[in-house]
């Protein structure tokens, strides 16, 4: 397999260039990815996600059991239903993208294979900051010299 410029454009996604900062569509913006920060740009504002749907870049994974809008520590908890079935994950804020309030959904900038080799969510160690640091890492590491939609 030939390997990926990835500074190029692959796929769908195009590079965006605003004001001499370059930044990916769908990706981190032109600053650092902070993972337990919802972005100004997403759209959230304090509103209660629970009950929207989840969609990833290539399709949907489930619905918002739980969202949390604390300071520098919000993220969602999405009950993957039949696509992993018995299972939830936690996404830190920071992967969302947009927020689509008619239709109840949240976009997230990640895959659904990036979001299902994340580390596993267990309800009783969402708060350990040892499972915050290797989940932030995993969804900061997304970021790195991976071309969109390639999962690790």
């Amino acid at each position: 397999m030939d390997r990926l410029d990835p500074h190029s454009a692959h796929g769908s996604t195009d590079p965006i260039v605003d004001d001499g900062q370059g930044a990916i569509a769908g990706g981190a913006p032109g600053g650092a990815f902070n993972p337990w920060s919802y972005r100004d740009e997403a759209g959230v504002a304090d509103v209660d996600l629970v009950g929207y749907q989840v969609e990833a870049t290539d399709g949907g994974i489930g619905r918002i059991d739980g969202a949390s809008h604390e300071v520098g520590g919000s993220y969602l908890v999405v009950d993957t239903g039949p696509w992993i079935f018995g299972r939830k994950v936690m996404l830190p804020a920071g992967t969302v993208a947009q927020v689509d309030h008619d239709d109840r959904k949240v976009h997230v900038d990640r895959t659904r294979d990036q979001i299902k080799a994340a580390p596993e969510y267990d309800e009783t160690s969402h708060g350990d900051p040892a499972y915050r640091d290797r989940l932030g890492g995993y969804y900061d590491d997304s970021y790195g010299n991976l071309p969109p939609g390639t999962a690790r």
